[in-house]
């Protein structure tokens, strides 16, 4: 199981890590950021269905995703 953190504030909602994430635990978030972008994010128990395979944090343009096995 691995763990996803994002920088929230820094995100500006390009969606890359949503489409790339194989087992579509990232999502958009209801609340926006400080610059009025919709940020990623992992909720819930959806976290524990994470495989730690770095997808989301190699494509994101933004460096704001960062995963902990």
């Amino acid at each position: 199981m691995g763990k996803v953190t994002f920088r929230e504030e820094r995100c500006k909602g390009c969606g890359l890590c949503i489409e790339v994430c194989p087992v579509k635990i990232i999502e958009f978030d209801e609340k926006l950021n400080t610059k009025g972008y919709h940020p990623a994010t992992v909720k819930g128990d959806n976290m524990q269905k994470c495989i730690a395979c770095a997808s989301c944090a190699r494509i994101c343009p933004d460096v704001v995703i960062k995963v902990e096995k």
